[in-house]
């Protein structure tokens, strides 16, 4: 009923974003896009504005920008944040992004950006979402000693740390690739239903083609499938778990 993750600023949408989103509307309660790139962060508020109680926004740099960004570009995305703060649902996404950094010079930058955004999310009250791929012991370490406010993993892969998270009272969100993931599709039945959200991460993981929020409804089919359990317990749980992590002012799921 809620994608938590989804990139509707990015230009796979530009020539039918207005549809898409008229599209998830018919089936949907809302969605949460997240843009982490700050040119973007302006056409994500007007889309929030545009489309108030159903499209929310979370702003901030994600990792793979950290050796391209310099601290006048960091200075300035946090400042656009805070200068809006009543109008985003949350800080994110942002982390730590190993898989194609090897440098230990672009992993510390990464560490030092994910640092002022947490920081952020801590002094703005606001739910963390993080980013977090090949570099788990460091995300985790980093998070359990700063973060102060309610976090969120997006697309949670590593079942060698479920028992981590969740004793720090975190979150996860799940998409497409538990179709196609033994790991995750082993996070989907060990992590207790209220701990789980739905997300596509759309417009990636179409499997060949153009994703869009729509898909979270395949998603919680395949979770139920997993958990054994109806897909109407999925739908309706995983969205009442993000109206209160994200404080959504929505009611009656």
């Amino acid at each position: 009923m809620i994608d938590v993750h989804c990139h509707l600023e990015q230009k796979d949408y530009d020539s039918d974003r207005d549809k898409v989103i008229e599209d998830c509307k018919k089936e949907l309660r809302a969605v949460i896009s997240s843009s982490p790139y700050m040119p973007h962060f302006k056409l994500a508020l007007e889309m929030h504005e545009k489309y108030k109680n159903f499209v929310f926004i979370s702003l901030a740099v994600h990792p793979v920008y950290a050796s391209k960004i310099k601290d006048s570009g960091i200075e300035n995305a946090i400042s656009f944040i805070r200068q809006n703060k009543e109008k985003i649902c949350a800080v994110g996404e942002t982390g730590l992004e190993y898989f194609h950094v090897k440098d230990e010079e672009t992993k510390q930058r990464q560490k030092e950006i994910f640092l002022e955004f947490i920081d952020l999310a801590n002094e703005l009250e606001k739910p963390l979402v993080v980013h977090c791929r090949d570099a788990f012991d460091d995300c985790l370490k980093i998070l359990e000693e700063n973060a102060k406010t309610k976090v969120l993993m997006h697309l949670f892969s590593s079942r060698k740390h479920i028992d981590y998270v969740l004793k720090n009272g975190w979150s996860v969100s799940i998409g497409p690739s538990v179709y196609t993931s033994k790991d995750i599709k082993k996070i989907a039945r060990d992590i207790p239903l209220d701990k789980i959200m739905l997300e596509t991460d759309s417009p990636w993981f179409g499997f060949g083609k153009r994703n869009t929020p729509l898909a979270i409804r395949s998603v919680a089919e395949k979770i139920a499938e997993i958990k054994k359990i109806s897909f109407e317990e999925v739908w309706r749980k995983t969205a009442e778990n993000a109206i209160e992590f994200f404080n959504l002012p929505l009611r009656n799921v």
